[in-house]
């Protein structure tokens, strides 16, 4: 195959792959607001282990087809790894269900600068004036919107900052990981998603317990929330979600 015929064939796969990452990426959120705010379930952290759950049966999959490899990944850095993506990913769907999308977007934005700052710290990397200044319009947007959005509360400022700097730590460690270890994310993904899954369907009820006052048992489960389609136009907000509570 010609050396040109190899570029294009990569940068068609990487296209892809970008488009099929921002796709699931937003139909998941779509879903997950849509879970909360339309119906009732506020159980974010459950929701959370389900998701890990359902990305264990993916991976168990991949190894059986032979795309993920074996490799090793200590258990110290294993539950440290987790901590941080818990932290993250929980942080992330509550600061969902307690913030609008709008603002739940806006936050995730500051993670790059959060993240840039941390590898100028810790890894001693220097970036250029232009990402410099990139990353400073990024800040002002967030600051600018902040203020000006009207559904902002304190919980769910609270909520997005931890969600922030919990994934700018679990990114850091990931980079840490693949290059200390020879992992890719696949290989990761593998030994990580397990640990998480166990962890948050184990710890999640209690969570949201305390979080919400409102116990999972208790939830009434209709066929649109359990597997049911939820159409794209079913995640508009509202201010009191409806009770679905027995």
């Amino acid at each position: 195959m010609a050396p040109g015929s190899k570029a294009e064939k990569k940068a068609a796969l990487d296209a892809g792959a970008w488009m099929f990452n921002v796709v699931t990426s937003v139909g998941i959120i779509m879903v997950n607001k849509a879970l909360m705010a339309t119906h009732g379930f506020s159980f974010a952290t459950t929701l959370t282990g389900m998701h890990f759950a359902t990305t264990t049966l993916m991976t168990l999959v991949m190894k059986w087809l032979g795309y993920v490899q074996p490799s090793h990944l200590p258990l110290s850095e294993l539950v440290k790894f987790v901590f941080f993506a818990n932290l993250s990913i929980v942080g992330m769907n509550v600061s969902l269900m307690w913030n609008s999308v709008g603002f739940y977007q806006i936050a995730k934005l500051s993670i790059i600068p959060l993240l840039c700052i941390m590898e100028v710290l810790f890894e001693n990397f220097r970036y250029s004036r232009d990402t410099k200044l990139s990353i400073v319009v990024v800040l002002v947007g967030v600051g600018v919107c902040t203020v000006s959005d009207v559904s902002v509360n304190a919980q769910g400022l609270v909520a997005a900052v931890i969600a922030v700097c919990g994934t700018a730590l679990q990114q850091h460690y990931v980079n840490y990981l693949q290059r200390k270890y020879s992992l890719n994310s696949l290989k990761l993904l593998g030994h990580t998603a397990p640990a998480q899954a166990a962890s948050l369907l184990i710890l999640g009820p209690f969570v949201d317990f305390w979080l919400t006052r409102n116990r999972i048992d208790t939830f009434h489960y209709t066929s649109t929330v359990t597997s049911g389609p939820i159409s794209a136009n079913s995640y508009a907000l509202e201010d009191s979600p409806p009770s679905r509570f027995k």
